[in-house]
């Protein structure tokens, strides 16, 4: 993998929180990486040093409730504006004024809502495997495909009988929720999964973990009535087509919504496209930083027999 710049751990005081953050690399410019759930900073391990070798600070902090970051308690701490706050926050304690904002699955979420409300300025944005809120709201509404993907939002909703189950057997499910939907387990082995698990058997770790549904689902009518200005920022969506949890589709029309947008869809890649394609994926990113045409990449997936 491309770059030898060392990951180092750090904590950051931000927001009134302490935040674990993996760092990578000096430069005028922030790279900030949001990850998702269930997951941890850890599944930027690939991205951190190429962006390190492209002249940029890249930080990857543990969000809210994950890892040894701060766990405050109740649904309403993990109200998407609490989540903008956090990485508002983080950018002003980086000194930084030149921002890139990388974001994966739930860091994605937050960072769309942070584009879209211009929280900081941002020279970039890039996207992987969530799509922008106005096209999904439309994938929900004109098909029975999305909705159906999403039961998952629905049984996080309901208090305790989620963390009881995923936390059975040293939180097994939370490996199977990523094993189980990947192309390639032999990019998972059980040494990556139990970075995952270990992190949910923390104490509040899941209930932690599952407030972001929980009060995103609460404060959708209100988020929704903010509407949707177009975002100006230079934005890439890097999109692993066999997603279980979102259609292909729901990246469609994004381009109504973003001035100026690129997205570039890989096959045979799952949700999990940072941690399960990071050749490609990168190459993608670096060329986009680089204001060079970002690669229609023919990924061949090198399957490779799992684990035992």
């Amino acid at each position: 993998m491309e770059g030898t710049e060392q990951i180092s751990t750090h904590f950051v005081q931000a927001n009134g929180l302490t935040f674990e953050v993996d760092k990578c690399g000096r430069g005028d410019t922030l790279a900030l990486c949001l990850h998702g759930f269930p997951e941890l900073n850890f599944s930027w391990r690939y991205q951190l040093p190429m962006l390190a070798a492209a002249g940029y600070e890249a930080w990857a902090p543990n969000m809210r409730g994950y890892g040894a970051s701060s766990r405050p308690l109740g649904v309403e701490s993990y109200h998407l504006d609490r989540l903008m706050e956090d990485v508002a926050a983080l950018i002003d304690a980086s000194g930084k004024e030149s921002v890139v904002l990388i974001g994966h699955d739930w860091g994605a979420i937050i960072a769309w809502q942070f584009a879209i409300e211009k929280r900081r300025r941002l020279e970039k944005l890039i996207i992987c495997n969530v799509p922008h809120p106005g096209p999904l709201q439309r994938a929900l509404r004109t098909g029975f495909a999305q909705i159906r993907k999403f039961w998952y939002v629905l049984f996080f909703q309901i208090p305790r009988l989620p963390e009881f189950l995923l936390g059975l057997r040293g939180a097994r499910a939370i490996g199977d929720i990523i094993v189980n939907s990947c192309e390639n387990p032999a990019m998972f082995p059980p040494e990556v999964i139990n970075v995952f698990r270990e992190n949910a058997m923390r104490e509040g770790a899941l209930t932690a973990m599952l407030n972001y549904y929980r009060a995103l689902l609460r404060g959708r009518k209100a988020l929704a009535a903010r509407g949707m200005p177009v975002i100006d920022v230079p934005t890439l969506m890097i999109w692993g087509e066999e997603d279980v949890a979102l259609t292909r589709e729901s990246t469609y029309g994004t381009e109504a919504y973003v001035s100026d947008f690129r997205i570039r869809y890989l096959p045979r890649v799952s949700h999990w496209v940072n941690q399960e394609a990071p050749e490609p994926v990168n190459a993608m990113i670096k060329a986009f930083l680089a204001g060079e045409p970002v690669p229609e990449v023919e990924w061949q997936m090198q399957l490779v027999e799992p684990h035992d």
